[in-house]
């Protein structure tokens, strides 16, 4: 692989010079500024779709008004819809330290042309280059020190209301898993949220009662156990609820993927968070032949 995954092309006419993300290309094809993107430059392409949505296109953002787009759709889901307190350096997006140094892979409605779902991809590189990982911010790694040269980060995954029907999140899905493989990085990483606020009503429990009926089920190894920086405060919550993890953590642990320790509380997100990781290799052979053939 190459020290960084593919080379980029150069911002469309339309950037805020004040937060450049990409620089023009040199002769050889690589920025001279993180990251260069994973797309080829070819136009989106379109992927298949059932009778209840319109055609979908997959791609990696190339300029930054692309990712202007995605920090968009989070800003919509994460503050207006989830209640998350964001800082303002952009009004109506959702910006943080490491979108400049992250792939970021969007989902577009054919039809309407709106980005209707998107990921975020930090390879180890790019870890090296902002001092680490967002989910070092949350959780110690300290026992996954081994693993860092090899691991992926996923992050500020999301889709628009109107498209939560699983077209959207398997595009995603199927375009990660390309850049797993051809990247070479077989371990992906990342913060799976579960939401506080249930039923109108801001609390715990829900991410406690799903915690406990994870670590019975899906626990990594020891060895490979994480402690948060900001824990639930488990022992004053009710973890005995019945009830079901978001579709989103059920999808990673249908593949195969392992809940790494206890949930880090995010206020700043209104979230619990649970640490996951999955290794390519252990994706189901179903899936397997789903995304990559």
């Amino acid at each position: 692989m190459r020290e960084l995954p593919n080379p980029t092309g150069p911002l469309s006419p339309s950037h805020d010079p004040r937060r450049s993300l990409h620089r023009p290309t040199t002769a050889t094809g690589v920025g001279t500024h993180a990251p260069v993107s994973v797309a080829t430059g070819a136009a989106p392409q379109p992927i298949g779709t059932d009778r209840s949505a319109a055609p979908l296109q997959v791609y990696w953002a190339r300029h930054l008004d692309d990712v202007r787009a995605a920090q968009r759709l989070r800003y919509e889901v994460f503050a207006l819809e989830m209640g998350a307190q964001l800082p303002q350096d952009i009004p109506g997006h959702d910006v943080d330290l490491f979108d400049d140094y992250c792939e970021h892979l969007l989902v577009r409605c054919a039809e309407t042309g709106d980005v209707v779902g998107t990921y975020r991809a930090l390879t180890p590189t790019q870890a090296k280059r902002v001092g680490s990982f967002y989910s070092d911010t949350e959780f110690d790694l300290v026992r996954l020190r081994g693993l860092r040269e090899q691991m992926v980060e996923l992050g500020r995954s999301c889709v628009h209301a109107n498209h939560r029907r699983g077209a959207v999140i398997l595009a995603l899905w199927g375009e990660l898993a390309g850049f797993m493989t051809r990247n070479r990085l077989p371990i992906m990483i990342g913060c799976a949220s579960v939401p506080m606020l249930h039923q109108g009503v801001v609390t715990g429990d829900v991410a406690a009662s799903i915690w406990q009926q994870l670590r019975h089920s899906h626990l990594a190894a020891p060895e490979m156990q994480v402690r948060p920086r900001l824990p639930l405060p488990l022992d004053g919550l009710n973890s005995s609820l019945d009830i079901e993890p978001p579709a989103l953590i059920k999808g990673y642990l249908r593949l195969g993927a392992k809940v790494l320790g206890a949930p880090a509380w995010d206020p700043d997100f209104n979230t619990a968070d649970l640490p996951m990781m999955m290794h390519v290799a252990d994706l189901p052979e179903r899936y397997r032949r789903h995304f990559l053939g």
